[in-house]
């Protein structure tokens, strides 16, 4: 756990949290009983809980297993007041930890600090490191699509599309839930903050938007890549069907003579 106070505004970090830490938490700020659920539970869809004294937020991110070359769902569980900002999530994250340093260090560069903008600043610096994931993804299919256009179709090819596919449907998912999501959480930030975040979280608006249009248009380059691929063996298939065709027309006359005699 990560803690800091700057002033009145308090900012808590809760990295892989155990059962009991979350119990304590929910009994000590008198947080609702389903919140607790939702953070012991995986969520699979973003959602923003509003009550009176303090906004639930759910959001999901990108996390990429070097193993498996999957991205896996990371979800990040946030209670927001006026007062506290308390993240549950279960990776480590050094963009997290980046943004937390600023702010303990006060190199956050505001002249004002409040719970608004530490959660404006998170979520910015998490969608700012989709884009880098989008960016490579789209050099990783253009290499790709090199190799297959230059008549590479051999398992190992195959088994990267696939793998392209599968996360990009996985982003895509895990990003559709969240334009409604920031667009409600925009609402609740402007309510609690009186304005004073409108504009910031407009931003985030548009930056998931951006993020959604850009993970559709890899969906529809990975597609287009595995259409080739079907025709490049669909091909090889249609060429290798004539040359037996040809050896089996060759070998009839043979075979009838040779029945004959």
């Amino acid at each position: 756990m990560n803690k800091l106070k700057i002033g009145s505004t308090e900012w808590i970090d809760f990295v892989e949290p155990n059962a009991d830490q979350v119990e304590d938490v929910i009994d000590r700020y008198d947080f609702h009983e389903l919140d607790k659920e939702a953070i012991l539970e995986d969520n699979q869809t973003a959602r923003v809980d509003t009550y009176d004294r303090y906004v639930f937020v759910v959001l999901h991110f990108p996390k990429y297993d070097s193993r498996t070359k999957r991205y896996l769902l990371n979800e990040f569980n946030v209670f927001i007041s006026k007062d506290y900002l308390i993240l549950f999530r279960y990776y480590g994250s050094k963009t997290v930890e980046k943004v937390f340093d600023s702010y303990r260090d006060g190199t956050h560069g505001r002249e004002i600090v409040n719970t608004g903008y530490m959660l404006y600043d998170l979520v910015d610096a998490m969608l700012d490191k989709i884009f880098r994931l989008l960016d490579k993804l789209g050099k990783d299919l253009r290499t790709l699509e090199n190799s297959l256009f230059k008549g590479r179709a051999d398992e190992d090819l195959i088994r990267e599309i696939m793998t392209k596919k599968r996360n990009i449907v996985t982003l895509k998912h895990m990003i559709k839930p969240q334009i409604a999501a920031l667009k409600l959480l925009e609402l609740r930030m402007n309510a609690m903050f009186k304005d004073e975040v409108e504009v910031y979280f407009e931003n985030l608006e548009d930056k998931v938007n951006k993020i959604y249009a850009e993970i559709e248009l890899h969906q529809e380059n990975i597609e287009t890549m595995e259409d080739a691929l079907k025709s490049l063996f669909d091909m090889r298939t249609n060429a290798t069907i004539k040359y037996l065709t040809l050896f089996s027309a060759f070998m009839l006359p043979l075979t009838f003579i040779t029945g004959f005699f």
